[in-house]
């Protein structure tokens, strides 16, 4: 993870494993989370970008990594209990998966991320929390995980970045959605011709968005989003995580493993070496 500070008023966050394609272990999730609450504590940061190094924004969770919180909680009173794997995993993902997401989503300050390369699942729970999202044209965003057993990823807001018919045949085909349609369906908020251009065009968004008044944009914020929870979406994530992880307890009951690796292998091979989840 590595922050730097463009502009005045502006700190910029950046995934920074790229061999990886940015693939995310708890490690790196609690990494960017301690960034965002730095720039959150900033008093000079107004506006806080999120970018990627790399051909890709991220390849999702990071599979080949243990399942542990890397330290103690931060969104949830505990990361794990000790009765067994589905309920450990169970914590797990209520703390580091929707626990932080949320938490993000709920952040003080504006967030606008940059979006180029493949975003796959995962990569999902690190842009729809964020305000505002700006993309390049090569930009995809899958969520094909229904492959291994789950109904989609932990942080289930779907039917609202794309519509009900779209997050199923986006769910149930697990192919990727393009720049130019994750705009036209509202979940993206521009496209710009290449990767350095839609960084520039954050930027300059950033710079405008910084002069204004803070404490509005704040309240702002917290309009929008006690919107969406008024619309019930914080009931239908919580519900949608307690599937998820149905779907996970019938996977171990049948393998013995969280995640089905017929499932894992077939997503593999369609997002051609991305890897992970």
């Amino acid at each position: 993870m590595r922050r730097e500070d463009p502009m005045p008023g502006v700190a910029q966050i950046a995934l920074a494993r790229p061999e990886k394609r940015n693939a995310q272990n708890p490690e790196m999730l609690y990494q960017l989370d301690a960034a965002f609450v730095a720039a959150a504590n900033d008093a000079e940061v107004r506006v806080i970008l999120l970018t990627a190094d790399g051909p890709d924004f991220s390849a999702g969770h990071d599979l080949s990594a243990e399942f542990a919180v890397p330290g103690s909680p931060v969104a949830t009173m505990g990361g794990h209990v000790s009765s067994g794997v589905v309920e450990n995993h169970y914590g797990f993902e209520c703390e580091a998966y929707y626990g932080l997401s949320r938490r993000w989503r709920d952040l003080p300050k504006p967030t606008i991320a940059v979006a180029h390369g493949r975003a796959i699942a995962g990569a999902l729970m690190l842009l729809w929390p964020m305000d505002i999202i700006i993309a390049s044209a090569d930009a995809t965003f899958s969520d094909p995980v229904a492959a291994f057993g789950v109904n989609g990823v932990e942080y289930f807001t779907h039917v609202w970045e794309v519509g009900h018919r779209k997050a199923k045949e986006m769910l149930f085909a697990g192919q990727p959605l393009t720049a130019g349609e994750a705009h036209r369906l509202g979940m993206v908020n521009h496209v710009l011709p290449t990767a350095d251009e839609a960084l520039s065009y954050a930027l300059a968004m950033a710079e405008g968005i910084a002069r204004r008044s803070p404490f509005g944009i704040r309240l702002a914020k917290e309009s929008v989003n006690r919107s969406l929870d008024a619309q019930g979406q914080s009931v239908a994530m919580e519900s949608a995580l307690a599937l998820h992880n149905l779907g996970h307890a019938a996977t171990v009951a049948r393998t013995g493993g969280i995640v089905d690796l017929e499932g894992v292998a077939m997503v593999r091979a369609e997002s051609k070496g991305a890897g992970n989840r």
